[in-house]
């Protein structure tokens, strides 16, 4: 186990599922090697119903998770991230703030699952799926050998990590 933990801050504009499922699968898979954070850009009121019902499901541990805005992690003060990823398109397009610490940052395009029209059932659907791609990018992201890639490598491959569509 490498000594070196790495902060992961998963953005969205609401903080009320992708963000959510990129902070909590980092923090189930990343070893003690990464901390997921997540944060909005506007954050809801409070992580999507379905979302919560997915991660318990999921066997993720959700008694402390909240929706946050970026703010927290935008100032000088805050704790430095070493990645940020914006998993929605609208925070994508809005102007991010600087993060302290220089981050590597990428964007990980995923459908917004609260969007979801249909029957409960239908909506878990969405849900599922989103959760599914960013598992997949999660993993691969935690794979990369981060300690033999310069930072400009590291660039690229989170950014075709982004890239990929989620493999049914």
């Amino acid at each position: 186990m490498s000594e070196r933990v790495y902060n992961v801050l998963f953005v969205c504009a609401g903080n009320s599922a992708r963000s959510a499922f990129g902070e909590m699968l980092v923090n189930r898979w990343g070893a003690g090697n990464f901390v997921g954070h997540s944060a909005g850009s506007a954050p809801s009121d409070e992580v999507h119903p379905l979302a919560l019902k997915l991660l318990t499901e999921q066997g993720h541990d959700v008694s402390g998770l909240h929706t946050k805005s970026w703010l927290k992690y935008s100032h000088d003060e805050a704790e430095a991230m070493d990645f940020v990823f914006t998993v929605c398109d609208d925070a994508a397009a809005e102007s991010c703030p600087t993060w302290p610490g220089e981050p590597i940052t990428a964007h990980w395009s995923i459908p917004d699952p609260a969007k979801a029209s249909g029957s409960p059932a239908e909506q878990m659907i969405a849900f599922r799926e989103a959760y599914a791609m960013l598992e997949m990018r999660v993993k691969l992201f935690l794979s990369l050998p981060l300690a033999k890639l310069d930072r400009i490598a590291i660039h690229h491959e989170v950014t075709k990590i982004g890239q990929l569509a989620h493999a049914a």
